[in-house]
């Protein structure tokens, strides 16, 4: 593994298992969040996005995280591994509300001065909550899919469906 992209519903913990993955490979770490959502949560236009994705998996070795389908066929030419983070419902749940409400309670930047509001979670479009629990069986079938799809046959899929399948992966 040298080229990796962490993959999963948000609140699996791909941000975690990727800065981990970074530090382990000792390569670079990109966050594909950090660099979409600009000030005030407005989205970087796609082709700009594109470019920084582009010459950040130029290098040799990295690690991305994010489910970004405007970038995937960049990342995916240049992987050699998808770590595709696959909890159950419940786990990403519990640890996503936690998360939240946390980040909500200290007003934790995230990036680019962006930072999760009590008013997101009973917003329809903007409640990371809804999302999490409307994308969990989507992300679960798209990815089992991509692993069998003779199309990406380069990358070596990795399916992390419990704490004891990551401390594995990390050894």
């Amino acid at each position: 593994m040298r080229r990796v992209h962490v993959v999963g519903n948000s609140g699996s913990g791909k941000s975690t298992l990727a800065a981990s993955l970074s530090g382990r490979l000792e390569v670079p770490w990109l966050e594909l969040d950090s660099i979409f959502h600009m000030r005030d949560w407005t989205p970087r236009p796609v082709a700009e996005f594109r470019e920084e994705v582009d010459r950040f998996t130029a290098a040799g070795g990295w690690v991305v995280d994010g489910n970004y389908s405007a970038v995937r066929d960049i990342v995916w030419a240049r992987a050699d591994t998808v770590v595709w983070i696959d909890l159950p419902r419940h786990t990403i749940m519990r640890r996503l509300l936690r998360r939240t409400l946390r980040r909500m309670a200290t007003g934790t930047e995230l990036w680019n001065g962006n930072r999760e509001r009590f008013r997101f979670l009973f917003q329809k479009d903007e409640s990371i909550l809804r999302w999490a629990w409307i994308q969990h069986e989507k992300y679960r079938e798209r990815y089992r899919q991509a692993a069998e799809d003779p199309a990406n046959a380069h990358l070596r899929f990795v399916r992390v469906a419990s704490r004891e399948d990551i401390g594995r992966l990390l050894g």
